[in-house]
């Protein structure tokens, strides 16, 4: 028998916010994240912009010795993992914690730390580098840190399917908890690239928006945008049996209910043009579910701001909502918080509850020219007011990822 797998606690940090609370706070706001960036001198390159997180200072949440061995991806795993693991309630010295498992989603890992200690090698020697290199480097350690911290001896994953990730992490999770394997799974992503060279490659090809004004530089769904801005984050679910919740008097903040994962097979970074393989994640999703998809009441989009990526997640949309899908508002919160890479789907998945328990959809902010290719319902500039029973987060990566979730107010 399948069981009922429900959220009962979530944290965040993101350039909109680093706690749950503002960041819903200022996602209804329509408040932009985005600045010039402080993390290195952008004199020399082609970007200036970016989704930084904001008022930061790691000794707030832990002491020196232990932060400098961690890079600034696990950092914000940590933090996010500390307030949702808070926010359960659970006490752990009373779970059975080998059924309890961590599934953080990356990207690219530590970048900043790679870029740090080659520069090193090749001024001193790359016998030289940091001990803690490889462990600060390496993509899984924001999973392998969460486990260590609370020693939570289940399942413990990092999934790398680049932008789609942490909706992987979320779905993968969901089924282990669904089909018996765990308990508990703390589930998201964390990503830190705004470097020098995460910056760099994206600008090379292509991907990055150019734009000097931070009110247009991420515009999902306008007819202007012309690449995404790199953003920065984590974000966590507790994700729990139902009967386990029950039981411990959990707060439950919502249920997970569908999850839909397939890969265009296509090419390395542009999706489908027909839209054809993120459609079936969706309706692979709305049917793991067990409902039509006039049920769903609201989408978070992808929304990159990219060109295609836009044009084609609308297609997706067409073809897997038919008549109904120009009905459904569809908002792209990366407008305001930027393109977190690996942990993207996590945040939004973040936004999507607490859009589903505020009864309110958050906006796509920024837009001003119309496009004839995006033409679905996508809430411009101002949030409005709705009952949400079903909502569904969409998360399209390079590589043709495609990952669709759906979740069931509570």
């Amino acid at each position: 028998m399948k069981r009922r797998v429900v959220i009962t606690g979530m944290g965040g940090i993101s350039p909109i916010g680093n706690n749950v609370k503002d960041i819903w706070l200022n996602a209804q706001n329509g408040v932009c994240g985005i600045d010039p960036i402080t993390q290195f001198d952008t004199t020399d390159q082609k970007v200036h912009l970016a989704a930084e997180v904001k008022n930061f200072n790691i000794d707030d949440y832990m002491d020196k010795r232990k932060s400098k061995r961690l890079d600034r991806f696990v950092q914000f795993a940590l933090i996010a993992s500390k307030e949702a693991l808070d926010e359960s309630g659970l006490d752990l010295t009373t779970e059975d914690t080998d059924r309890v498992g961590v599934t953080i989603a990356s990207g690219i890992g530590g970048l900043g730390v790679i870029e740090t200690e080659h520069s090193k090698g090749l001024e001193k020697g790359f016998d030289r580098v940091s001990p803690f290199f490889i462990p600060m480097a390496i993509t899984n350690m924001a999973a392998g840190m969460v486990a260590i911290e609370y020693g939570l001896k289940g399942s413990c994953t990092c999934i790398v399917t680049a932008c789609a990730g942490a909706t992987n992490a979320i779905g993968e999770s969901f089924r282990q908890i669904r089909h018996g394997y765990a308990d508990i799974v703390v589930a998201g992503g964390a990503e830190s690239c705004v470097t020098p060279l995460g910056i760099g490659g994206f600008t090379a090809i292509k991907a990055l928006s150019s734009s000097t004004d931070k009110n247009r530089a991420s515009i999902p769904f306008d007819k202007e945008r012309n690449g995404f801005v790199m953003g920065e984050g984590a974000a966590i679910l507790v994700l729990e049996d139902y009967d386990h919740a029950v039981k411990r008097g959990a707060k439950i903040l919502g249920e997970v209910v569908g999850y839909g994962s397939t890969c265009d097979a296509f090419h390395m970074t542009a999706p489908s043009d027909s839209g054809i393989g993120a459609a079936k994640a969706m309706i692979n999703a709305i049917n793991d579910a067990g409902i039509t998809p006039d049920k769903i009441d609201y989408i978070n989009a992808h929304g990159t701001s990219t060109p295609m990526n836009d044009k084609c997640e609308t297609l997706a949309v067409k073809n897997a909502f038919g008549g109904s899908a120009g009905s459904i508002p569809m908002s792209s919160t990366k407008s305001m918080t930027g393109h977190l890479l690996g942990a993207s789907g996590a945040l939004e998945a973040v936004i999507t509850i607490s859009s589903m328990n505020s009864s309110f959809v958050p906006p796509t902010i920024g837009y001003e020219v119309s496009d004839p290719d995006c033409d679905l319902d996508i809430v411009p500039n101002k949030g409005r007011a709705k009952e949400i029973k079903y909502a569904m987060s969409n998360s399209l990566g390079f590589g043709g990822h495609n990952a669709s979730l759906i979740f069931k107010k509570y």
